[in-house]
């Protein structure tokens, strides 16, 4: 019996270029399965993420951090991701590991991860064990330890989802559907783990199930946070082992030409080739930074404000006093944990969408759209909770919105995330599919789209503050600027964005017998 062999079809389509020294020659094809293993990775990544975003704003005013360092710990995300996601992508494309290329970067960025959320979670035990007083705030030990463990978090984070992506792109070979495909399932893992993470943090006695988490330093809401993040850590290491044992890489051999040698020996410094790979990237990647940098500036503003929002607009919280905001709070973590579910589910049908639409361009631009329209209807909201707004009899405090309101809301938060689905999924999988017949490998590919992320976060987390401020206060200015750019984002997507190649029909020839 004969070995399959695979033909691929270009549907008149130039042959593709001989392959660059730091990627494959054609690599084949792989089982669905394994891009499911891999894309399960995304539940436990996020699961921990959606814990951050739920639970440490409470555990940083019980440490006592000043507001001045809740500024900096939150740009480590955008710092960290610019600079680590290019290098490690850079070092993946080359890695000549016997356990593969990925897969090395994929086993360091768990590890680190749980020593980062060990960290945080006994941040205060350890404070406390090495001269804090408990019952005194600021703890200036535990808040070095929580600084040190928040750091590393977001530098791990970085260190495993890029070469995840790059591991999916590898394992799709050419097949542009199979690389739609294996984005579209690590936005719906990214989606489940939401849902977890969010559920397992409204949970107010999850601490019972590991009593010793409880002590003299750590009171009940740390103890619940302390017992999420060994839930976090214990689905994080046990899907990403059954992922790279059941996943096997080949181990990559660089193939190079002398003269390809000696050019990469001149080049002395990582930011060399980074610049190497800018000046490389061909104009439909280019149209695709520039669309993902107005997406995510639109975006950042409310995936930062978002339960503020609820808390200060909607339910009128630091009104006459009252308990209003943890209420709004409280009631945008629901909100949070509806947008994830829709994400899950619209995730799993984005490549029907992208047909219905005419493409996954298309699909992006009209969902861009969407956003748009979502953060102008917050100012409608707004303006109605506040034409509503009823305080108490005795006027010291302000009652709850109507349901009308808080129902409209709600709505917002979960008609989000259908473009936030697509958001976590198609430019991702554009940015693969551009890079299949360039220089570029996946994994450099994917980091410099990352570039097109983290710096609109850096750039709304220095200007949205004073820019709220210039126009009086509260939320709502910077979510009109997101929904600016989210409709400048659209109309670039349907209008200046190429469409990707059509797909490599791949064909497999029945064995003979």
């Amino acid at each position: 019996m004969e070995a399959c062999n695979i033909i691929i079809k270009t549907n008149n389509l130039p042959p593709p270029p001989p392959p660059p020294p730091f990627q494959s020659p054609e690599p084949p094809l792989r089982p669905l399965w394994h891009i499911v293993m891999v894309a399960a990775v995304a539940a436990g990544v996020q699961f921990g993420w959606a814990l951050q975003l739920s639970l440490l704003t409470p555990y940083i005013q019980l440490l006592g951090i000043p507001h001045s360092w809740s500024a900096a710990m939150w740009l480590c995300g955008p710092i960290s991701g610019m600079i680590v996601q290019p290098i490690v992508g850079h070092y993946s494309d080359r890695c000549t590991s016997r356990f593969g290329r990925r897969r090395p970067f994929i086993a360091g960025g768990a590890i680190l991860v749980s020593i980062a959320v060990f960290l945080i979670g006994f941040a205060v035990d350890i404070g406390v064990s090495i001269g804090d007083k408990p019952d005194n705030t600021p703890k200036p030990r535990a808040i070095s330890i929580f600084v040190v463990g928040f750091w590393i978090l977001d530098v791990a984070n970085n260190m495993l989802q890029g070469p995840c992506r790059a591991l999916i792109a590898d394992l799709s070979g050419s097949d542009s559907f199979r690389i739609r495909t294996g984005n579209s399932l690590f936005a719906f893992f990214m989606a489940v783990g939401n849902v977890l993470g969010y559920a397992a943090g409204a949970y107010t006695k999850l601490y019972k199930f590991l009593p010793f988490t409880k002590t003299h330093a750590c009171d009940i809401y740390c103890a619940n946070l302390k017992t999420c993040f060994f839930i976090s850590i214990a689905l994080l290491l046990t899907i990403t082992l059954l992922a790279l044992t059941t996943v096997s890489e080949d181990v990559y051999h660089q193939q190079t030409s002398s003269e390809t040698e000696l050019s990469e020996k001149k080049r002395m410094a990582f930011f060399l080739k980074m610049s190497d790979a800018l000046k490389s990237i061909s104009k439909p990647m280019w149209m695709l930074l520039l669309v993902t940098c107005l997406n995510w500036i639109a975006w950042f503003p409310f995936l930062i404000y978002d339960t503020d929002w609820m808390g200060r607009e909607v339910y009128g919280g630091g009104l006459n006093g009252g308990d209003m905001y943890s209420r709004g709070v409280h009631a945008g973590a629901l909100g949070l944990l509806l947008n994830s579910v829709v994400a899950g589910v619209v995730s799993l049908g984005i490549e029907k969408l992208g047909k219905v639409c005419g493409g996954v361009k298309r699909l992006w631009g009209g969902v861009n759209l969407v956003l748009a329209v979502c953060l102008a209807m917050t100012v409608v909201v707004t303006k109605v909770a506040e034409g509503e707004r009823r305080f108490t009899g005795d006027g010291k405090s302000v009652q709850e919105p109507s349901s009308g309101v808080k129902g409209g809301a709600l709505a917002l938060f979960a008609l989000l995330g259908v473009p936030l689905s697509v958001t976590y999924s198609v430019p991702c999988a554009l940015a693969s599919i551009f890079s299949i017949d360039t220089g570029v490998g996946q994994g450099l590919s994917l980091a410099i789209l990352n570039l097109a992320i983290v710096i609109p976060q850096m750039f709304v987390s220095a200007l949205s503050g004073p820019w709220d401020e210039l126009f009086g206060g509260g939320n709502l200015p910077a979510f009109v600027a997101g929904a600016t750019a989210a409709a400048m984002s659209g109309i670039l997507a349907f209008t200046m964005l190429p469409s990707p190649p059509p797909d490599r029909v791949v064909l497999e020839k029945a064995p003979m017998h």
